[in-house]
Order: structure tokens, then sequence, then C-alpha cells
């Protein structure tokens, strides 16, 4: 990830909504939430979820797909985890040979995942 690339995902977390939205799709893994679920969970209305949806898409966040009638918004790890290791390259004031990295399908996050989609 590039500076402008940084400053495009960290604007459109930079808002309360948005960055609770992010966290919750992170949670769900690649499967992610319709955004009738999304809108529950948050409390939010669907025209204000249409456009914070639209802000985290825009800055490469999340991705949309459609299952039937529903929009699926998951959350794309692959634009974090550049983000971190972007923001933590130089930790230390040297080149941080292992940054951190989110892998749903790892281990460690295989059960989580399923316990925070029965909930």
């Amino acid at each position: 990830m590039d500076q402008k690339g940084a400053i495009a995902a960290l604007g459109a977390l930079a808002q309360e909504t948005r960055l609770e939205l992010f966290r919750l799709l992170v949670t769900q893994g690649p499967g992610g939430l319709p955004a009738g679920v999304i809108a529950d969970r948050l409390g939010v209305l669907p025209a204000s979820l249409s456009f914070h949806l639209q802000q985290l898409a825009h800055a490469g966040l999340i991705t949309q797909r459609r299952l039937g009638r529903q929009l699926i918004y998951s959350a794309e790890y692959g634009a974090m985890n550049a983000l971190l290791a972007y923001l933590t390259e130089n930790c230390c004031g040297r080149d941080a040979v292992g940054a951190p990295v989110c892998d749903p399908a790892a281990e460690c996050c295989a059960g989580r995942t399923a316990k925070t989609t029965a909930a």
C-alpha cells in the first residue's frame, strides 16, 4: 500500500459508524453479511448504511457481491493487512520483518468466525 491508499483507508475508517461496520465485517470472515443484517446489528437506517458501505468500498476495505436478491458485504483482508503493514513497516526505526497479518482461513480465526456468525 502506498501513502495515498493509506490516507484513503484511514479517512474511510475515521468515522464512528464506518469503523464499527468494518470491525463487524472483520469478525464475520470471508462469508460477510447481508446489508439488512448489518443495518439491524448497527442500528443504522438503510439509506445511511448505503453511504457508509460505499465509502468503505471506495477505499478498498470491503467488497460487495450479490447472492440472489441480497447484497453481501465482506471485509477485504488483503487491504486491511496492507494498511497494517504500511503503518508498521518502520516499527522501532527499522524494517519490520513480520508485519501483523489477519488470515480468516487460519485456525485462530476459524473458531471465532463460526461462533460470531452463529450469534
